[in-house]
């Protein structure tokens, strides 16, 4: 089993599926059935007008893969599957150089630039160590700021977060912290309140108590339960009672944005009041953070709001 970086484009020409899989031509099958069984870094391209600044020629997201399977509609083409619920976004991008200094020590050309003939492969293998320093980094600056009856639901659970710093003294520790789901949830809801500025997608409230912690709560779009994965563009911010609402089938949006609700409810009225004046989902800032139409469109349907 080895790490590997693999480039992933917002406007792919692949049949990437979000969060499920990558799709790969076979030039780079050797490469990815070493990597089954172990996890693997995604890299967005340095030229992608698809996403911000920042996160152009950065790594941002990991999963873990778990099997490599035929592409039944074009041959010589693959698909690397993930272990459902390992897909994870970085809370910040996390860019491939520091200070002249590559993290990916293969990229490092004689010259202090970039290696063309590594970056121009859409696979590369990684050392754990390298890895590590990557994971490390993505979730780095992340300011967990989820509302504080989070923290008592997640005491009584007997689930509460550790207040002990990331630590590398101990093999594969990255790895055991990936496959957390406390730990998880809790990475995955501090980056969604960064990527929308812990504001509320729905009523556009934007609280942040004396304390600097923010009002709202990172809620999946589509849960893990369903499958659905740790990415910001599978999440809302949502405040506590539209968390609720929209767990709960009460409240969706539309294709055009529009806060919709359920015909169940019997006071239309009471919801409408809460949402924004312009009855649109707020959007994050950054284009990678957008929700993901297929996510959006799952919740719609799963509680069957009418097209």
């Amino acid at each position: 089993m080895v790490n590997a970086v693999l480039v992933q484009g917002s406007h792919s020409e692949y049949d990437d599926q979000p969060g499920i899989s990558y799709h790969f031509p076979k030039r780079y099958l050797k490469r990815m059935e070493e990597c089954v069984g172990d996890w693997v870094t995604f890299f967005s391209p340095v030229k992608d007008t698809g996403v911000s600044k920042e996160a152009r020629g950065a790594y941002f997201a990991v999963a873990q893969i778990e099997q490599i399977v035929p592409d039944p509609s074009i041959e010589d083409h693959f698909y690397a599957v993930y272990v459902p619920n390992t897909y994870a976004s970085f809370a910040s991008p996390v860019p491939r150089d520091l200070t002249g200094r590559f993290l990916e020590p293969a990229m490092q050309g004689k010259d202090g630039k970039a290696n063309v003939g590594v970056a121009l492969q859409a696979v590369r293998h990684l050392p754990f160590e390298a890895f590590q320093e990557i994971v490390a980094l993505g979730w780095k600056q992340i300011e967990v700021e989820l509302p504080r009856v989070d923290n008592v639901e997640m005491e009584k659970r007997g689930v509460a977060e550790s207040a002990e710093p990331f630590e590398f003294d101990f093999d594969r520790q990255v790895v055991a912290e990936l496959k957390n789901r406390t730990i998880r949830d809790t990475r995955f809801r501090g980056s969604v309140l960064m990527a929308y500025e812990k504001r509320c997608a729905v009523t556009g409230w934007q609280f942040i108590n004396g304390g600097g912690r923010a009002e709202v709560e990172g809620a999946h779009i589509k849960p893990v339960a369903h499958k659905g994965p740790d990415t910001i563009d599978n999440g809302l911010a949502l405040s506590g009672t539209v968390h609720w609402m929209f767990d709960r089938g009460l409240i969706s949006i539309a294709a055009n944005d529009d806060i919709l609700i359920s015909r169940k409810v019997n006071n239309p009225d009471e919801i409408k009041r809460i949402i924004n004046p312009t009855g649109k989902l707020i959007r994050p800032r950054r284009p990678e953070h957008q929700p993901h139409p297929a996510f959006i469109e799952w919740h719609r349907q799963h509680f069957d709001f009418a097209a």
